[in-house]
Protein backbone atom coordinates (compact mmCIF):
# COMPACT_ATOMS: atom_id res chain seq x y z
CA UNK A 1 0.00 0.00 0.00
CA UNK A 2 1.25 3.50 -0.93
CA UNK A 3 1.44 5.55 2.52
CA UNK A 4 0.72 9.06 2.14
CA UNK A 5 3.55 10.98 4.14
CA UNK A 6 4.92 14.15 5.27
CA UNK A 7 8.33 15.25 4.53
CA UNK A 8 11.46 17.29 6.52
CA UNK A 9 14.58 18.07 6.27
CA UNK A 10 17.14 15.81 4.90
CA UNK A 11 20.31 13.70 5.40
CA UNK A 12 19.99 10.22 7.86
CA UNK A 13 16.35 9.35 7.52
CA UNK A 14 14.08 9.03 10.23
CA UNK A 15 10.38 7.35 10.22
CA UNK A 16 7.68 8.27 12.57
CA UNK A 17 5.13 5.58 13.40
CA UNK A 18 1.98 7.74 14.91
CA UNK A 19 -0.50 5.68 17.14
CA UNK A 20 -4.25 4.86 17.15
CA UNK A 21 -6.51 6.89 15.86
CA UNK A 22 -3.10 9.19 15.16
CA UNK A 23 -2.07 11.07 12.26
CA UNK A 24 1.08 12.35 10.63
CA UNK A 25 0.14 15.78 11.33
CA UNK A 26 0.17 15.37 14.83
CA UNK A 27 3.93 15.22 14.19
CA UNK A 28 4.56 18.14 12.49
CA UNK A 29 5.68 19.78 15.21
CA UNK A 30 8.68 17.80 15.87
CA UNK A 31 9.47 16.80 12.49
CA UNK A 32 9.95 19.95 11.64
CA UNK A 33 12.15 20.47 14.59
CA UNK A 34 14.15 17.31 14.05
CA UNK A 35 14.23 17.99 10.65
CA UNK A 36 16.57 20.49 11.36
CA UNK A 37 19.35 17.92 10.98
CA UNK A 38 18.11 14.70 9.24
CA UNK A 39 15.33 13.73 6.89
CA UNK A 40 12.47 12.64 8.73
CA UNK A 41 9.16 10.62 6.83
CA UNK A 42 5.85 10.67 8.84
CA UNK A 43 3.29 8.34 7.23
CA UNK A 44 -0.07 8.32 7.79
CA UNK A 45 -0.61 4.22 8.71
CA UNK A 46 -3.25 2.09 6.15
CA UNK A 47 -7.04 3.35 7.75
CA UNK A 48 -5.60 6.51 8.82
CA UNK A 49 -5.27 10.00 7.58
CA UNK A 50 -4.91 10.19 3.88
CA UNK A 51 -3.53 6.85 3.35
CA UNK A 52 -5.66 4.44 1.47
CA UNK A 53 -8.49 2.40 3.14
CA UNK A 54 -8.47 -1.18 3.58
CA UNK A 55 -10.20 -4.34 5.00
CA UNK A 56 -7.16 -5.65 6.08
CA UNK A 57 -5.62 -3.90 9.42
CA UNK A 58 -2.96 -6.37 10.98
CA UNK A 59 0.31 -5.77 11.76
CA UNK A 60 1.75 -7.75 9.11
CA UNK A 61 0.39 -5.37 6.45
CA UNK A 62 1.72 -2.36 8.17
CA UNK A 63 4.66 -3.81 8.10
CA UNK A 64 5.06 -4.45 4.50
CA UNK A 65 3.71 -1.15 3.85
CA UNK A 66 6.61 0.17 6.32
CA UNK A 67 8.63 -1.60 3.63
CA UNK A 68 7.25 -0.42 0.52
CA UNK A 69 7.56 3.44 2.01
CA UNK A 70 11.28 2.63 2.27
CA UNK A 71 11.83 0.55 -0.63
CA UNK A 72 10.11 3.67 -3.43
CA UNK A 73 12.14 6.66 -1.15
CA UNK A 74 15.31 4.03 -1.96
CA UNK A 75 15.82 3.95 2.33
CA UNK A 76 17.66 1.31 3.43
CA UNK A 77 18.79 1.84 7.22
CA UNK A 78 16.89 4.33 9.35
CA UNK A 79 16.44 6.01 13.22
CA UNK A 80 12.89 4.50 13.54
CA UNK A 81 10.46 6.01 16.07
CA UNK A 82 6.98 4.56 16.80
CA UNK A 83 4.39 5.61 19.73
CA UNK A 84 1.74 3.28 21.27
CA UNK A 85 0.17 1.56 17.70
CA UNK A 86 3.06 2.51 15.78
CA UNK A 87 5.57 1.43 18.48
CA UNK A 88 4.09 -1.92 18.20
CA UNK A 89 4.96 -2.10 14.70
CA UNK A 90 8.03 -0.62 15.04
CA UNK A 91 9.41 -3.55 17.38
CA UNK A 92 7.96 -5.32 15.02
CA UNK A 93 9.61 -4.32 12.00
CA UNK A 94 12.91 -4.02 13.70
CA UNK A 95 13.12 -7.81 14.75
CA UNK A 96 11.87 -8.78 10.98
CA UNK A 97 14.27 -5.95 8.96
CA UNK A 98 17.08 -5.47 11.82
CA UNK A 99 19.52 -4.48 8.90
CA UNK A 100 17.39 -1.49 7.91
CA UNK A 101 17.18 -0.37 11.36
CA UNK A 102 20.00 1.70 12.98
CA UNK A 103 18.21 2.95 16.00
CA UNK A 104 14.67 2.17 17.50
CA UNK A 105 12.55 4.88 19.77
CA UNK A 106 9.16 3.07 21.52
CA UNK A 107 7.03 5.30 23.20
CA UNK A 108 5.13 4.40 25.67
CA UNK A 109 4.30 1.02 24.65
CA UNK A 110 5.94 -2.61 25.63
CA UNK A 111 5.64 -5.94 24.23
CA UNK A 112 2.58 -7.36 26.63
CA UNK A 113 -0.31 -7.30 25.64
CA UNK A 114 -1.72 -3.84 26.17
CA UNK A 115 -3.95 -2.64 29.13
CA UNK A 116 -7.45 -3.26 28.53
CA UNK A 117 -8.93 -1.48 25.45
CA UNK A 118 -12.80 0.21 26.98
CA UNK A 119 -11.31 3.30 26.55
CA UNK A 120 -10.58 3.23 22.98
CA UNK A 121 -13.93 0.91 22.35
CA UNK A 122 -15.57 3.68 23.74
CA UNK A 123 -13.69 6.51 21.90
CA UNK A 124 -14.21 4.45 18.44
CA UNK A 125 -17.72 3.44 19.56
CA UNK A 126 -18.32 7.41 19.93
CA UNK A 127 -16.65 8.02 16.83
CA UNK A 128 -18.94 5.85 15.22
CA UNK A 129 -22.27 7.35 16.31
CA UNK A 130 -21.66 11.12 15.61
CA UNK A 131 -24.75 11.92 13.27
CA UNK A 132 -22.63 14.16 10.32
CA UNK A 133 -26.35 14.71 8.76
CA UNK A 134 -27.12 18.71 8.69
CA UNK A 135 -23.57 19.16 10.53
CA UNK A 136 -21.78 22.58 9.13
CA UNK A 137 -19.01 22.31 11.61
CA UNK A 138 -15.89 20.62 13.64
CA UNK A 139 -18.12 22.51 16.72
CA UNK A 140 -20.96 20.43 16.01
CA UNK A 141 -18.90 17.07 15.88
CA UNK A 142 -17.46 18.26 19.23
CA UNK A 143 -20.92 18.62 21.10
CA UNK A 144 -21.66 15.28 20.19
CA UNK A 145 -18.21 13.62 21.17
CA UNK A 146 -19.19 15.69 24.59
CA UNK A 147 -21.73 13.41 25.74
CA UNK A 148 -19.23 10.13 26.44
CA UNK A 149 -15.59 12.22 26.10
CA UNK A 150 -15.70 14.55 29.25
CA UNK A 151 -11.88 15.59 27.99
CA UNK A 152 -11.40 18.67 25.89
CA UNK A 153 -7.86 17.20 25.22
CA UNK A 154 -9.08 13.89 24.03
CA UNK A 155 -11.74 15.58 21.55
CA UNK A 156 -9.87 17.67 19.93
CA UNK A 157 -7.07 14.63 19.09
CA UNK A 158 -9.46 13.20 17.68
CA UNK A 159 -11.00 16.04 15.63
CA UNK A 160 -7.82 15.81 14.03
CA UNK A 161 -9.55 13.70 11.99
CA UNK A 162 -12.44 15.17 10.46
CA UNK A 163 -12.04 16.12 7.24
CA UNK A 164 -14.61 18.06 4.35
CA UNK A 165 -15.80 15.11 1.80
CA UNK A 166 -18.06 17.41 -0.23
CA UNK A 167 -18.52 21.12 0.04
CA UNK A 168 -21.19 20.74 2.70
CA UNK A 169 -20.34 17.35 4.02
CA UNK A 170 -18.01 16.10 7.06
CA UNK A 171 -16.65 13.08 7.73
CA UNK A 172 -14.24 11.25 9.61
CA UNK A 173 -10.87 10.16 7.60
CA UNK A 174 -10.24 6.96 9.51
CA UNK A 175 -11.68 3.21 8.43
CA UNK A 176 -13.54 2.95 11.31
CA UNK A 177 -15.25 -0.21 10.78
CA UNK A 178 -11.86 -1.94 9.71
CA UNK A 179 -10.49 -0.02 12.95
CA UNK A 180 -13.05 -1.49 15.31
CA UNK A 181 -12.93 -4.97 13.51
CA UNK A 182 -8.70 -5.44 14.23
CA UNK A 183 -9.18 -3.57 17.69
CA UNK A 184 -8.56 -7.08 19.70
CA UNK A 185 -5.34 -7.93 17.51
CA UNK A 186 -4.37 -4.37 17.70
CA UNK A 187 -4.12 -4.85 21.87
CA UNK A 188 -2.88 -8.32 21.43
CA UNK A 189 0.89 -8.80 22.97
CA UNK A 190 4.01 -8.44 20.65
CA UNK A 191 5.25 -12.03 19.95
CA UNK A 192 8.68 -12.41 18.94
CA UNK A 193 11.51 -14.98 18.60
CA UNK A 194 14.58 -13.18 18.09
CA UNK A 195 16.64 -10.27 19.10
CA UNK A 196 17.28 -7.05 18.02
CA UNK A 197 21.10 -6.01 19.25
CA UNK A 198 21.55 -2.24 17.77
CA UNK A 199 20.68 0.43 20.24
CA UNK A 200 17.01 1.02 21.14
CA UNK A 201 14.96 3.58 23.76
CA UNK A 202 12.39 2.97 24.96
CA UNK A 203 10.43 6.03 26.39
CA UNK A 204 7.41 6.10 28.80
CA UNK A 205 5.05 8.60 30.44
CA UNK A 206 5.33 9.66 34.37
CA UNK A 207 1.41 9.09 34.70
CA UNK A 208 1.48 6.15 31.72
CA UNK A 209 0.60 2.76 32.48
CA UNK A 210 1.41 1.38 29.15
CA UNK A 211 5.19 0.59 29.79
CA UNK A 212 5.71 -0.04 33.41
CA UNK A 213 8.90 -1.24 34.96
CA UNK A 214 8.14 -4.58 34.82
CA UNK A 215 8.11 -4.73 30.96
CA UNK A 216 11.68 -4.10 31.24
CA UNK A 217 13.01 -7.40 31.99
CA UNK A 218 11.03 -8.89 28.39
CA UNK A 219 12.45 -6.19 26.62
CA UNK A 220 15.56 -6.41 27.61
CA UNK A 221 15.50 -10.14 26.65
CA UNK A 222 14.33 -9.01 23.29
CA UNK A 223 16.24 -5.66 22.88
CA UNK A 224 19.73 -6.10 24.71
CA UNK A 225 20.95 -2.89 24.12
CA UNK A 226 17.12 -1.23 25.50
CA UNK A 227 17.81 1.68 27.86
CA UNK A 228 14.84 3.99 29.42
CA UNK A 229 13.62 7.56 29.70
CA UNK A 230 10.84 8.18 31.75
CA UNK A 231 9.36 11.76 31.53
CA UNK A 232 7.78 12.65 34.46
CA UNK A 233 4.15 14.56 34.69
CA UNK A 234 3.62 13.25 30.89
CA UNK A 235 0.73 10.73 30.05
CA UNK A 236 0.69 8.14 27.19
CA UNK A 237 0.84 11.26 24.78
CA UNK A 238 4.20 11.90 25.68
CA UNK A 239 5.54 14.23 22.60
CA UNK A 240 2.31 15.89 23.11
CA UNK A 241 2.28 16.63 27.26
CA UNK A 242 5.88 17.61 27.28
CA UNK A 243 7.32 18.43 23.62
CA UNK A 244 10.61 20.12 24.81
CA UNK A 245 11.54 17.05 26.94
CA UNK A 246 10.48 14.60 24.65
CA UNK A 247 12.18 16.17 21.48
CA UNK A 248 15.80 16.36 24.22
CA UNK A 249 15.86 13.17 25.21
CA UNK A 250 15.19 11.81 21.63
CA UNK A 251 17.39 14.30 20.02
CA UNK A 252 19.96 12.83 22.32
CA UNK A 253 19.82 9.42 21.56
CA UNK A 254 19.59 9.74 17.77
CA UNK A 255 22.69 12.49 17.40
CA UNK A 256 24.75 12.47 20.61
CA UNK A 257 28.12 11.56 20.26
CA UNK A 258 29.02 11.43 23.54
Amino acid sequence: MKLFYRQFGSGKPVIILHGLFGISDNWVTFGRQLGKQCAVYIPDLRNHGQSPHSPVFDFPSMEEDLLELMEDSDLHEIFLVGHSLGGKVAMLFAQHHPERVGKLVIVDISLRKSLPDNEHQLLLDTMMEVDFSGVKSRSEVENQLMTKIPSQKLRLFLLKNIYRRERDKLDWRPNLKAINAALPVIFEGIRVEGQFHAPALFIRGGNSGYLLDGDRAEIKKRFPGATFETIANASHWVHADAPGEFYRVVDNFLFSTG
